[in-house]
């Protein structure tokens, strides 16, 4: 099976840059995988497609400001009489710093993707202001770095005070203030990831309560999106791909909501991923917190355990977020789907609109 095959061209207009003012006012384009047909519809619409017996599966994980801008910092000592040293900084070249995961239990030390990556190496100091630095002790397989922060305050307090929203880099434009709420969705409450599960961004609470009128239960699931859901593929053949573990969790109340439905409408890829990854590892049979790591890669040919429809963004070409669609939908069609949203003048990406797949 070759990448290539999930391909698909994209007008660069339709890649949303702006969030809708109105997170319910997406456009959802539904497809019937038992006829083969699509119909246009609006989001506002999902709960006309929920009957009892279904559980609406949503990620509920925050996005955290996990992009930070410094610059090299260049460090030696001068000895100032008997074994005084004095710390000289010769700061230059800018440096952009995407957090993905912490990977000590003091939050010091994290895996990051820096830029420009082949300037930095280990030893090699990244300055951000007079609180906050940091050194790249390790470089990894794709190219990621390991760092250790050189502070005594809370790295989470030092984002939340100059970290920046991680906005795509398809979105072309500076974050914005309001990209910290607009970027996140309205259940978020678990911080670790650094992107958004977009497919929840279009929720509203007057939609969450009509789902429920429907008669659909809803269950959270915690998958922190990192290295594994966005990462480039860079196999063109689909069977070798390995994607970066992530980590997830499920309550015992919120299994038992899964496990209990007839049908189970994950709401985004990490919603299937976490509930699949829980399902191949027979864990909804415990009564217990599911907790681990996946590095679950679904692509065309992938048997389905619990999921039976799926809410997800429009995604990019030759990424494996398409091919956990397809894997759902079909290939074929989906691809047809996708060219006739491009006709439609569907919006794309992570601020635009949805698909519901039946």
């Amino acid at each position: 099976m070759q990448l290539s095959d999930f391909d698909y061209t994209l007008p660069p207009e339709l890649i949303a840059q702006e969030p809708l003012a109105d997170r319910s006012a997406s456009r959802m384009l539904v497809l019937h995988r038992d006829t083969g047909r699509w119909e246009d519809r609006m989001f506002r619409d999902l709960p006309q497609f929920l009957h009892p017996g279904d559980c609406l599966v949503l990620n509920d994980s925050k996005v955290f400001p996990c992009r930070l801008y410094g610059r090299r910092a260049g460090v030696h000592a001068h000895p100032l009489g008997k074994g005084n040293p004095k710390r000289h900084e010769n700061l230059s070249g800018r440096v952009e710093v995407f957090l993905l995961r912490p990977v000590s239990a003091d939050s010091k030390e994290w895996e990051a993707l820096v830029r420009p990556g082949r300037k930095l190496r280990s030893g090699e100091r990244v300055h951000f202001d007079d609180s906050l630095e940091a050194e790249i002790v390790a470089r990894g397989e794709y190219g990621e770095r390991r760092l250790r922060f050189l502070t005594d305050v809370g790295i989470f307090e030092a984002l939340d005070r100059m970290g920046h929203v991680p906005l795509p880099p398809y979105i072309k434009r500076p974050d914005q203030p309001e990209d910290r709420e607009r970027y996140q969705t309205i259940f978020a409450r678990e911080r670790g990831s650094v992107a958004a599960p977009t497919a929840g961004l279009h929720f509203t609470s007057e939609i969450l309560d009509q789902c429920r009128t429907a008669g659909a239960q809803i269950a959270y699931v915690t998958l922190h999106v990192g290295l594994g859901t966005f990462q480039p593929i860079h196999s063109n053949a689909v069977e070798q791909v390995r994607l970066h573990a992530e980590d997830y969790s499920i309550s015992e109340e919120n299994a038992a909501r899964i496990n209990a439905a007839r049908r189970v409408i994950a709401v985004g890829t990490t919603s299937v991923r976490t509930t699949e990854s829980a399902a191949r590892s027979g864990a909804f049979a415990q009564a217990a917190v599911l907790e681990g790591q996946t590095d679950l890669f679904i692509y065309p040919g992938f048997r389905f355990k619990r999921t039976g429809a799926l809410l997800t963004n429009f995604h990019l070409p030759r990424t494996s977020l398409l091919l956990l669609v397809s894997a759902f939908g079909g290939r074929d069609f989906v691809l047809n789907a996708y060219r006739h949203a491009v006709e439609k003048k569907y919006r794309f990406y992570s601020y635009g609109d949805c698909m519901l797949i039946l």
